[in-house]
């Protein structure tokens, strides 16, 4: 059996949290393969490693002093290193990186830079082998992934490697400079690893016991979610659930790897697992509720628009025209609604305004603003009758106005429109129906 674990910068800030995951991935014989974030936070007021390297690497670019800067991350390191009890010294590679940072090598190079020393410092401490992501996560001369060629290379070489740590977040092209994935990029390194050692399962561990049924900021200790599909994540994430980053649930789906996301600070709780589906029963109707604030609609109105061939398309050429993306559509025989991101919309209202009118001439055009999006997320809402009704009830009784509703094809989603004043209310409803009440 083939383990890929990533730890997240939390679970990694100091050494005590590094003995944690050090402790995790030793109690298994299976998880060989570690891939590390940069440290994180270990205190509130505390700043990330990648976040120090930022800021030390500006005052280079703006040919300030930045060796007191730089002095500070290496003294971050040194303290992890004389926690763990290891013998190792990072002088060369921090004499590297103070002249490339005075070469002034790129913004990446500088942001891997926290990812590569801790896994060097892991690696020592695991006794494991060090791989540099460098030399198997391959990007073009662009900056854009090449899954292929690295899932080709990474897997040659770590066929020959028993254990091995290999940093996350960052790669490089082919003349060898750095590029990084966007921020939140080492779930991404985890998951192609996991894909090219065909590793029967990628845990993931940060700081919170997987994912939970809805925001613990709007509901006070949400019951967590034992399993969820990639369908369904999707859909959550989409709507701001998030604790994976969601380009790491492709590679691994390619090869039907699933991904447990786990607890460093708790072990012994088994998390969320993350799969391609399930014949598990979900222990409520629905799997998750997320939303998002900030939408706004366009109300369309018509006589007979429903036989206006290409009448839809002209509307959204429009949108199109302005750079705007649509959320929802939701339509009747004279009527059709545009959800768009507010803030987008705010900056162009008058020229699409203006547009809807020239191209499809319109017998009233209504504008809302102040909008909230809520998706209800679950595999279980199919096989439930009433779902939809027992929203709609929830929220009659928290006197929640509901502006739109839309249900996907799939019946795997539900998603409500309500005033951005209801959001919380509405969630609170929601979650209470099916979670507390178990209706």
């Amino acid at each position: 059996m083939i383990k890929v674990v990533k730890f997240g910068g939390s679970s990694l800030a100091d050494a005590v949290q590094i003995k944690k995951a050090g402790k995790i991935v030793l109690s298994e014989e299976a998880r060989r393969y570690v891939v590390p974030s940069a440290p994180g936070k270990r205190f509130s007021d505390d700043t990330k490693v990648t976040d120090m390297l930022y800021r030390c690497y500006g005052a280079a670019v703006k040919e300030k002093k930045f060796t007191e800067l730089l002095a500070d991350i290496q003294k971050r390191y040194q303290e992890i290193i004389e926690g763990l009890g290891i013998t190792l010294s990072l002088d060369e590679e921090f004499a590297t990186i103070r002249d490339n940072f005075a070469k002034k090598i790129g913004r990446d190079y500088a942001a891997s830079r926290g990812e590569y020393l801790n896994g060097r410092v892991i690696a020592a401490y695991l006794g494991y082998e060090f791989i540099d992501a460098a030399e198997v996560i391959k990007f073009d001369e662009n900056g854009n992934f090449l899954s292929e060629e690295t899932n080709q290379v990474l897997a040659d070489r770590l066929s020959k490697v028993e254990r091995a740590v290999i940093p996350g977040f960052y790669g490089a092209r082919p003349d060898g400079t750095i590029q990084t994935f966007s921020r939140g990029g080492s779930d991404v390194t985890g998951s192609i690893v996991a894909r090219a050692t065909h590793a029967d399962m990628y845990e993931n561990w940060t700081d919170v016991s997987g994912f939970l049924i809805a925001d613990p900021r709007i509901i006070k200790n949400p019951k967590g979610i034992e399993a969820i599909t990639y369908k369904e994540l999707r859909e959550l994430s989409y709507m701001g659930a998030s604790v994976l980053h969601e380009d790491a649930i492709f590679p691994v789906r390619k090869e039907g790897i699933p991904i447990n996301i786990r607890n460093t600070n708790a072990p012994e709780e088994k998390g969320t697992l993350i799969v391609e589906g399930t014949c598990r029963k979900p222990k409520y109707t629905i799997t998750g509720i997320a939303g998002k604030r900030g939408f706004a609609s366009i109300t369309i109105e018509k006589a007979m628009m429903n036989s206006e061939v290409g009448f839809g398309r002209k509307v959204l050429g429009v949108f199109e025209d302005e750079g705007i993306s649509f959320e929802h559509m939701p339509s009747g025989i004279d009527t059709m609604t545009i959800f768009v991101h507010q803030d987008e919309f705010e900056e162009h209202e008058q020229k699409v305004l203006a547009g809807i009118h020239r191209a499809v001439n319109p017998d009233d055009i209504e504008l809302e603003s102040d909008l909230a999006l809520i998706a209800v997320v679950g595999r279980g809402m199919r096989q439930t009758r009433g779902t939809a009704g027992r929203i709609f009830s929830a929220l009659a009784h928290a006197h929640v106005n509901v502006k739109m509703i839309d249900q996907g094809s799939s019946e795997l989603n539900i998603i409500i429109g309500v005033r951005e004043h209801d959001f919380e209310a509405a969630i609170k409803a929601i979650y209470d129906i099916f979670v507390n009440t178990q209706l």
